[in-house]
């Protein structure tokens, strides 16, 4: 199970339907059994601003299953707190969804709940969650205000009751998520890697990032995607104690790891997150492929949650107009091989980035007044 498969592209159905293939995720599932879809609607906002599942990769993912014979099909979820689940349907494009697919769509606000006792915890588990024979976990790569990061084991709080993600929060979040980990099985996960928010669940700084991340073990997937925008998996202290609890191994190096998508190359596109766009007067982007350019982004928030960005030497530079060119900068990418101090990469993921970055980084006086307050 330690494999995953990352996808790139901006078509996030196709790239589902190929994932999904290429890691043989038909073979796991009975046509008989009762297929539980989770994505991410913590909130009624589109998936465009950051904090929603796109309905283009559920989309993908039932077109796999119905053509592997999977007909008995559920999307369940549970927005936050105080935020309607019904009006997350439209809004993002479910009903219409399940419309054009034959799908049931789950409110689980409304859904009936059991105790589960695990990992020393009591918690209450929405029913038609645990009756399911095989669950599809399909969250938004995120940050997150509290947790630093928002994937996998973290989005299957969506199946527990309002009283219960309050509690979770006043047992400080880390403990319950792994806990309920042990109790509610994600059989596969579905990243929606396509354009996730830079530094809040719910969205408003969303950056592009143009992958699908698709594997069996939830904890190895968080690992890979704390990695993807800037984080330490140890520093999560969820994914740690998952992996203590058995839900899964944070190994990333005993991973096998399947890229797909030859065209990596997307342009980059107008910034409109107001984070994003003050983060991009500290790069010089030259024909950049937002698959990179995003990694980048990501890593930039990481030094400006440090306070590190205005020690930066100058502007980062990075894209294709770079290929060939031998000069003096800090470039990040392949593209900027011929840079004199460059990271490699196609792409480089933003943890390594910020500790290359770190690394180099040699304050400048006048870099920093020419460029945007922290």
């Amino acid at each position: 199970m330690s494999k995953l498969v990352v996808s790139y592209g901006i078509e996030p159905k196709d790239m589902v339907r190929e994932a999904l293939a290429a890691i043989g995720a038909a073979s796991t599932i009975n046509s008989k059994d009762k297929i539980g879809i989770k994505p991410n609607l913590v909130v009624d906002q589109p998936a465009a601003l950051g904090a929603t599942t796109s309905v283009k990769v559920v989309a993908g993912i039932i077109e796999y299953l119905q053509s592997a014979g999977c007909h008995n099909i559920i999307v369940l979820e549970s927005s936050s707190i105080g935020h309607s689940t019904a009006r997350a349907f439209s809004v993002c494009g479910y009903d219409k969804l399940a419309a054009q697919y034959g799908v049931e769509l789950v409110n689980l606000k409304k859904d009936k709940t059991a105790t589960v006792t695990t990992a020393d915890l009591n918690i209450a588990v929405c029913r038609t969650a645990l009756e399911l024979d095989y669950l599809i976990n399909v969250p938004v790569l995120k940050a997150h205000c509290q947790t630093d990061l928002t994937c996998a084991l973290k989005n299957l709080k969506g199946c527990i009751p309002d009283r219960e993600k309050r509690r979770f929060h006043s047992l400080g979040l880390h403990r319950p998520i792994a806990a309920l980990n042990t109790a509610l099985k994600s059989n596969l996960v579905v990243v929606d890697g396509m354009c996730g928010d830079l530094t809040f669940e719910e969205g408003g700084n969303p950056v592009p990032m143009n992958r699908i991340i698709v594997g069996f073990d939830p904890v190895l997937v968080d690992a890979y995607a704390a990695e993807l925008i800037g984080l330490d998996p140890s520093s999560i202290e969820y994914i740690t104690l998952a992996e203590q609890f058995g839900v899964g191994s944070a190994d990333l190096k005993k991973a096998e790891i399947i890229e797909l998508g030859t065209d990596k190359h997307q342009p980059v596109p107008i910034p409109t997150s107001p984070l994003a766009r003050q983060l991009s007067k500290y790069i010089d982007a030259r024909s950049a492929c937002s698959i990179c350019y995003g990694s980048l982004i990501h890593a930039l928030a990481r030094l400006k949650e440090d306070r590190l960005l205005n020690q930066l030497p100058e502007k980062i530079k990075i894209g294709q107009e770079f290929s060939g060119r031998k000069e003096d900068g800090v470039g990040i990418g392949a593209c900027t091989a011929g840079i004199s101090c460059n990271l490699p990469g196609c792409p480089p993921k933003a943890k390594e980035i910020v500790e290359f970055l770190r690394a180099n980084i040699t304050p400048v006086a006048s870099f920093a007044a020419a460029s945007s307050p922290q």
